[in-house]
């Protein structure tokens, strides 16, 4: 988000560190009027897809609350579902979100978010670095990263997909993508039409749909 270059997802992070627009940004930031306070370096991915991840830095002097609201805004959100936060995924220890982001996340810490507790979308983050300074944005998270959109290819032409078939992955287990020109002769309709692809781990879920676009 502050040069657009793109990195694999295992070295984003360390260039992150090193990014002179970044550093330019935190220059500017620290001009600001803001208050100075720890800010934390989050890594977020989805546990079973991990082509799908997020580097955040939030405010520590926030809760787990507010990341809950993000997540469900940029990833999770369809029904309304309830979700909880804990060490330890499955049988964990549970985490209240009321607590502070500086209370949780420390060098080595990893904590597990679950949202449905019916078709579960389980994500996970963990802590990569934290810097005192002034926060870049006056909301509690900035978005420093995220993937680009997987690709995926029409089943009939092999050209780019742009839609997903869900008969097909409830029916099949088969994550089936259409084109724009092939997708309307797709005989499956059980579900209703075909979903459009949106960089989200949860589309095909529940009927999530999206728009998997930052909050803020």
């Amino acid at each position: 988000m502050f040069c657009g270059a793109e990195f694999a997802s295992n070295a984003m992070a360390r260039h992150l560190s090193a990014c002179p627009e970044r550093r330019a940004a935190i220059e500017k930031a620290d001009q600001t009027a803001r208050q100075s306070e720890v800010l934390y370096h989050l890594r977020v991915q989805d546990a079973d897809r991990h082509e799908f991840w997020l580097h955040l830095e939030m405010r520590g002097s926030r809760t787990l609350q507010d990341l809950d609201k993000y997540l469900r805004a940029i990833w999770l959100e369809c029904c309304g579902h309830l979700s909880q936060f804990s060490i330890g995924g499955w049988g964990g220890t549970d985490i209240a979100k009321k607590r502070r982001v500086d209370e949780v996340f420390a060098p080595g810490v990893e904590v597990t978010h679950l949202y449905d507790f019916g078709t579960t979308s389980d994500t996970r983050i963990r802590f990569v670095e934290a810097r005192t300074g002034k926060p870049l944005t006056a909301k509690p998270i900035f978005l420093m990263a995220r993937n680009l959109m997987p690709e995926d290819k029409c089943i009939v032409c092999g050209q780019p997909g742009t839609r997903v078939c869900i008969d097909c992955l409830s029916e099949l287990g088969e994550w089936r993508t259409l084109c724009e020109e092939h997708a309307p002769d797709h005989e499956h309709g059980e579900f209703g039409e075909l979903l459009p692809l949106v960089n989200s781990p949860r589309l095909g879920m529940c009927g999530y749909t999206g728009p998997a676009e930052p909050p803020y």
